[in-house]
């Protein structure tokens, strides 16, 4: 699965530095490790959302 997409996250890097721009580059490993957290964020909502006999999962579920 690709949610998480490397450029974007040097985008964001930069952004949350704002003007001190300590960190310059990205290992490969960040993105995977990022991937993994979402998916585990998703489907403690899918589960939650099942839960509450919903098939629509909302943000409050995350």
């Amino acid at each position: 699965m690709a949610l998480i997409v490397k450029s974007n996250i040097k985008k964001v890097v930069k952004d949350l530095q704002g003007n001190k721009e300590e960190i310059t580059s990205v290992a490969e490993e960040v993105g995977m490790a990022l991937e993994k957290e979402v998916e585990e964020i998703l489907r403690k909502g899918i589960k939650r959302a099942s839960v509450n006999h919903r098939r629509t999962l909302h943000a409050r579920d995350l």
